[in-house]
């Protein structure tokens, strides 16, 4: 083969077709090598970002997301934009073991979120109670959503699935463990526990419930614990989707009442509440409770709670306040409760009273709620969706749940939610058994106690030094009920008389 070059011809030899084919091979090969090696680094340092600082490389992990996913067809909403990053020096890791059931554990995340925003800290996912009497197995991530609970909190507070394992105990490092101290406010975590945190750089607060103060908090936090429990903490898709095929049902069928029937095993042994049980049943719940160490209160005389307004209404008390309070009988009520104690035979007088009583067992198909047995905080989850769609939630009890789900109701427009007066009606309840009080006094009676207890706009009740006595944030948030931080005008003395 020639080729004309400017100093005249030149002779160039074909080379060998075998000596091409090899060439060819080794570049693509190393193309290949090439290629691979870049990618597994941007994968390393996209997990260690994620690890150590969630905001780091965030830009390039969100530019990629733009390049790879595809375009959405019509109809279909693509994500919301990821929120800014906050760009801030971690002063350690904050590790939380929570404790109780799903509504206490609800609260307590919102809390330690608050706390990590307060101290700087990088909080590390939250460990749920897997050893309490309900004994569920479920990891955080099996409950809530994780990637939008990380990603919805990104712009207050650094988020990570685990601590470095330079900072793991399989390295030998022990982070120091302690309870917070029960109502505390930000003076006790800024000036008590953050300097344990720059000496440690890891804390493991090994119990999370309460620990954070209804009152006296500044409002960018009082606010922050509102985000973390009405956006940040919403269930899994498999949750949400049967939860709102149980409320899609019920709602078809017409206007429901949610009947939170705290009448449970658990509740019944460690309040020591056993009216209306047999001797027998008694006996059960007291061995119960000496069952368990933990709880410290053993000798309990059932008849001083129960008038102190102390115990959860009976299914039969239950049924006779359902009908005072002027529900009829055609009136769908759904019961919100895992095994009833009693079971059926407990049922009865609330059945007869109100026919259309249903459950979740009886409006699912078995295999719908397989996936959830032996998992009592997800299938709590799905009564807690339940109650707060519902038209009207009467809570027999002021737990956890009653509490979390009025204050989701009242966020949702002050929906109505009956607060019962336990202690007044018991007074009132064997009065009439009694045959001194009539059904008409008695009726007339219970529904002027609850005339403004349908959870209308309310400023929080406050005890000083006495938090357990006074209202509960998360039961009436207000700073997060209103516009701006001045909530004067909805909380005047003309709306508190209006339910909505």
């Amino acid at each position: 083969m020639e080729v004309r070059s400017e100093g005249g011809h030149v002779r160039c030899d074909k080379l060998p077709s075998p000596v091409i084919a090899r060439t060819r091979l080794q570049v693509w090969f190393i193309r290949l090598c090439s290629s691979l090696f870049l990618w597994t680094c941007l994968v390393q340092l996209v997990a260690v970002g994620e690890l150590w600082h969630p905001h780091l490389l965030s830009n390039i992990s969100n530019r990629i997301s733009q390049i790879t996913l595809a375009p959405a067809g019509p109809g279909v909403l693509s994500p919301p934009p990821l929120v800014p990053a906050r760009n801030y020096t971690s002063n350690g890791f904050l590790r939380v073991s929570c404790n109780g059931g799903l509504n206490q554990m609800r609260a307590a995340i919102c809390d330690m979120v608050t706390v990590a925003r307060l101290l700087n800290l990088t909080l590390v996912v939250p460990e749920l109670d897997k050893t309490s009497f309900w004994a569920d197995p479920s990891n955080f991530e099996d409950i809530f959503d994780l990637r939008h609970f990380i990603d919805s909190l990104r712009d207050e507070v650094q988020i990570v699935r685990r601590l470095p394992k330079n900072f793991s105990r399989k390295y030998g490092y022990k982070p120091l463990e302690m309870p917070p101290v029960s109502w505390s406010n930000e003076k006790y975590y800024l000036e008590q526990v953050l300097p344990l945190v720059s000496k440690h750089k890891v804390l493991h607060f090994n119990r999370t419930d309460t620990r954070l103060a209804n009152n006296l908090i500044p409002h960018d936090l009082q606010r922050l614990r509102c985000r973390v429990n009405f956006q940040a903490l919403k269930f899994t898709p498999k949750i949400e989707a049967l939860g709102h095929k149980l409320v899609h049902i019920l709602q078809e069928k017409g206007p429901f009442v949610t009947l939170h029937l705290r009448y449970e095993m658990d509740m019944l042994a460690f309040s020591g509440c056993t009216h209306g049980c047999t001797a027998e049943e008694a006996e059960e719940l007291k061995r119960l409770r000496y069952a368990y160490p933990w709880w410290r209160e053993k000798e309990i005389v059932s008849e001083e709670r129960r008038s102190q307004g102390l115990c959860p209404l009976t299914p039969e008390e239950s049924a006779l306040i359902l009908q005072a309070l002027g529900f009829s009988k055609d009136t769908q009520i759904y019961i919100a409760a895992g095994e009833i104690y009693g079971k059926d035979r407990r049922l009865e007088l609330l059945r007869a009273a109100f026919p259309r009583i249903v459950k979740k067992e009886t409006l699912l198909a078995p295999e719908e709620l397989q996936q959830f047995q032996n998992h009592s905080s997800q299938m709590a989850a799905l009564d807690f969706m339940v109650a707060v769609a519902s038209n009207t939630f009467v809570p027999t009890y002021d737990g956890n749940m009653a509490k979390l789900v009025e204050g989701h109701r009242r966020y949702l427009g002050f929906k109505k939610s009956i607060l019962l007066d336990r202690k007044k009606l018991v007074e009132l309840l064997d009065m009439h058994l009694n045959g001194t009080l009539s059904w008409q006094g008695f009726s007339l009676a219970v529904r002027s106690v609850h005339e403004r207890r349908i959870g209308q706009p309310t400023r929080r009740r406050v005890i000083p030094d006495k938090p357990k006595e006074e209202d509960y944030f998360y039961a009436n948030p207000q700073e997060c009920l209103c516009v701006g931080t001045n909530c004067d005008d909805l909380l005047t003395p003309g709306n508190l008389s209006k339910p909505r």
